[in-house]
């Protein structure tokens, strides 16, 4: 079971279940995203550095096409490096033309996919991430659900989350506060703004934060 901690909100309790059905859902909603784009926006980037729209929908199928053995046998090769693995599983499989991509994304979107470290939640916090990753710098109001974005929240901020999904010095000694939801968390300086923004900052997007305000503002761009 995940438990969220979420200060001045209600608590909410989700279990594996409910987070492989999320994502699903999630999946999902991205491949009708990347359906409905024009073919030269599979080539414009997204807020993942280095990173196109092709690259970020290969790796959200990452998961279910590469098994943990081969990852393993890869990871050794870049002598241990997670980052450069990733990076070429996700060039490697964007060598894919966009249809297929899509399509693959719908067959495996019921996948449930536990990865090591990460669990359950990671798939379901790349599904939330990734999509405005995507959308944000193409202007596309395509977003996930703000209880997505609380439930996310509330686990980032917790002492659950793996070092893959966010550090937890970058928010420490600050208090996050929604704006547009019953929801803060920690203490010091604060960082206000919505639950989108709030999560994609914490999770190192730089672009997020000029939706966001406060005091702690300063401190949490120059620990990104």
């Amino acid at each position: 079971m995940l438990d969220c901690r979420c200060g001045r909100s209600r608590a909410r309790v989700l279990n594996t279940h409910d987070v492989y059905a999320r994502t699903t859902r999630n999946r999902l909603e991205i491949a009708d995203l990347l359906h409905s784009l024009d073919p030269d926006v599979w080539n414009a980037p997204t807020l993942c550095q280095g990173w196109t729209v092709r690259h970020l929908a290969a790796h959200l199928l990452q998961p279910m096409l590469v098994g943990f053995g081969r990852f393993f046998l890869v990871a050794v090769r870049h002598r241990g490096d997670t980052a450069a693995t990733v990076d070429h599983f996700a060039r490697t499989i964007a060598r894919r033309e966009p249809a297929e991509l899509t399509a693959l994304l719908r067959r495996h979107a019921p996948d449930a996919v536990n990865p090591p470290r990460v669990g359950p939640m990671g798939p379901f916090a790349e599904t939330c991430i990734h999509l405005r990753d995507i959308a944000r710098p193409l202007h596309l109001a395509a977003d996930a659900r703000q209880e997505d974005w609380l439930d996310l929240l509330a686990y980032l901020t917790s002492a659950r989350p793996a070092a893959s999904l966010t550090a937890p010095e970058r928010t420490a000694g600050l208090t996050l506060l929604a704006t547009d939801a019953d929801w803060q968390h920690g203490a010091g300086p604060e960082v206000a703004g919505g639950v989108e923004a709030l999560t994609l900052a914490i999770t190192g997007r730089r672009a997020a934060l000029e939706d966001l305000d406060g005091p702690g503002v300063a401190t949490l761009r120059a620990r990104l």
